[in-house]
Order: structure tokens, then sequence, then C-alpha cells
């Protein structure tokens, strides 16, 4: 009976990135730097919250949007670094993950056909859940803007279809952000458009180079755009599946529909480890970024020092370098450097077509990790 699924989700495919991360697994010795999983702990004061609001039998449903005191705990936080303003009780949910945030904000302003631009490369996640709410991704090409989806590549592509624009930075996969100068540039365009856009600043936390800058601080963009945020990446918390949605009342509502009928609400343990990730251990996330920084200028010194091209990333912990000379596609280099080296980097082409000719090298993981990885990769290369 497989001709009844509905088609939509048979013409969608898993993850480029978990699919070649899957097929690596089979092989010995390969050291792996493909997922974008922090290699820190979760703070140990998270933890001990967690534990104690399950001894104190905090186990119930909560709010559909999350518990008060995290929406009050996540919009003071993003008052304090960003300068976001959101009213904790109407324009702020609590979501399982990021991602569950991105499908109920999609589901909520998108319709069959609606076109929504996006910068190509981009993570994958995106794509499906347009399609999969009727719409039409728009992949935009960044490659020659240094991976950023400027105003003018923006103003090419739109249409009286356009629906929404996403601008997922700091960006996975390549790390690079937008400047406050090029947001300026974005809401100009807009400010008398009827667009949505929603902002993904998942890695905000992890900026190297100043600070992160959100398109929602600009006064003519606040109530069109959607914020995304959430403590996977800051506080190394990709299993509490805790993301964070920041919108206008106006636009929360209905997203607050969805969310309660997909979900009910987020976990009730969950959301406490949050609240405390947010509050007491809001500075951990300080500590982590200084250490990626440090392996962001090791990595991308010792990838330009065996002559790859690579934009130098502002943010996350990606870099997305050329390997165009080589003359392969990113697929066969990918699993020539898995067979050839032990080393297992993702083809680019799983970040949409416009990823073919890169390879994404996460550099969440420990320098000894990066540092035997990135000699074999260079013995791999002198070999050939």
């Amino acid at each position: 009976m497989e001709h009844l699924i509905n088609d939509r989700v048979k013409n969608i495919q898993i993850s480029g990135i978990r699919t070649f991360f899957n097929m690596v697994s089979q092989y010995e010795d390969v050291l792996s730097l493909t997922i974008g999983q922090p290699d820190f702990l979760t703070p140990d004061s998270v933890k001990t919250a967690a534990k104690q609001a399950i001894d104190q039998n905090k186990t119930s449903y909560t709010h559909n949007a999350g518990i008060l005191e995290l929406r009050q705990a996540a919009s003071q936080f993003v008052r304090t670094n960003y300068n976001q303003q959101y009213d904790p009780e109407t324009e702020v949910i609590v979501t399982i993950g990021a991602s569950q945030a991105i499908d109920i904000a999609m589901r909520t302003i998108l319709e069959e056909g609606s076109e929504v631009i996006l910068p190509g490369p981009v993570y994958p996640g995106y794509e499906p859940l347009i399609r999969l709410a009727g719409a039409i991704p728009v992949h935009v090409d960044t490659t020659n803007t240094g991976f950023r989806l400027t105003a003018d590549l923006i103003n090419q592509h739109i249409t009286e279809k356009t629906r929404c624009i996403i601008l997922p930075y700091p960006s996975n996969p390549t790390g690079v952000t937008l400047s406050k100068t090029e947001l300026e540039d974005i809401a100009t365009l807009l400010h008398d458009k009827d667009i949505f856009v929603l902002s993904d600043e998942i890695y905000s936390e992890l900026v190297f180079d100043g600070k992160h800058e959100s398109i929602a601080t600009i006064p003519s963009m606040r109530d069109k755009t959607i914020v995304v945020n959430g403590v996977s990446k800051s506080h190394s918390m990709t299993g509490w599946r805790i993301g964070l949605l920041f919108a206008p009342a106006y636009i929360s509502k209905h997203m607050l529909k969805v969310h309660q009928y997909n979900v009910s609400c987020a976990s009730s343990i969950s959301q406490i480890a949050a609240l405390e990730a947010l509050t007491t251990a809001k500075d951990e996330s300080i500590l982590m970024k200084q250490e990626y920084e440090k392996r962001r200028n090791y990595v991308y010194e010792r990838l330009v020092a065996m002559g790859f091209e690579v934009e130098k990333p502002s943010g996350a912990f990606y870099l997305f370098p050329s390997i165009q000379k080589f003359h392969k596609s990113s697929f066969d280099f990918a699993l020539s450097l898995v067979k050839d080296a032990g080393v297992a980097l993702v083809p680019g082409n799983a970040f949409s077509t416009l990823g073919e000719g890169y390879v994404r090298l996460s550099y969440a993981y420990s320098m000894d990790t990066l540092t035997e990885a990135l000699n074999r990769l260079e013995h791999h290369l002198n070999k050939n």
C-alpha cells in the first residue's frame, strides 16, 4: 500500500549529512569530522537542575508555549545579548529543538505554491519542511558573494509568490555570518514588501569576529521576522531538544496552535534544564566559544597551508573548503578520503546542488582529533 503514502513525504530524502555519516561508519579507524555535535559536556549545573526536577516530580504537561520562567529567561537572554525585545507571555514559544521551531513556522506562514528564498549552499533541513508545507524552495547561489545572501541576490529572485526569506546566519555549512550593514540593506529592500523573514540564529552564541547581529532588531523588520534559537549549540544540549521561537504576537498566536496540536509542549525536564542554562549557566557558552575559536584558527591555517581555497568562518563550527581543483565530485572526493586516509568529511552536495565542489569539515572535535585528521588529509593530498 505504499502508493497511498503522501507524495510529499515520499519525495523528500534523508539528510545527506546523516546518509554519509552512516555509510562511513562501516569503515574502521575513521576520524569523522561530519556531525555538528559539540564535543563539550552539558554543564554540570544544568544536569543537576534536571535531576532535581525529576526528584521533585516536575514531570507533567507544561503550558503549551513552555513554562513562563523559561520564556522570561529566554526573553531576557536575547534582550541582553542581542537587543531583541520579545514579550515572554505572548511572543516566545519553547519548542522541541530548533528543527521543530522551523517546522511550525513554515506551516504557519506558507501556503500551496508559496516561494521561499534561501541561500545555497545551505543546511539541508529547510527544503523538506518547505516542501511538506506545499511551498517551493528557491535556492540562491551565494558562492560568488562569500556565501552571503545579499540584498541584491534576494532582489533578483523575488516574485509575486515570494512569502518568506530564510537567513541562516551564522551559517551551516560555511560558518559565515551577516554584518549589520548587510542586514540593513536587506531591510531596506523589504521595508515595503509583504514578505516574512525566518532568521535562524541557533549559532548566535558562537560568533568569533565582532558580535552577532539580528535583522529582528531593525525596527522596520520586527513585525516581519521570526527568530529561531535554542540551547543545543550554545550549551551543548543537542539531546535535550529545546528550541526557542521568537515572533510578534500576531504570528506567535498562530504558530502556538500548530505547536499545540503537533507536540502539546516540550519536555518539562528539558525545559527546567534550559532555564538553568539561560540563567545560572548563561556564561558557559563563552568558554566553549573560546575553544572553538582556537580550533577554527588552527584548522583554517592548516587548510590554507595545504592549498585549499576556503572562506574563513566568523561563527558556528564549520569550514567549507573548495575541492574543485581536484577535479572530483564532492562525493567521490569525500569517499576516497575515507577509504585512503581514514578521514570523513561531508560532501558539499548534501547542502543543495550549489554545494557541489566543496566539502564540509566540522571542528566540534578535540584538538587531538583535528590534528590527526588534518595530518591524514595532508598525507593523502601529498600522496595523490
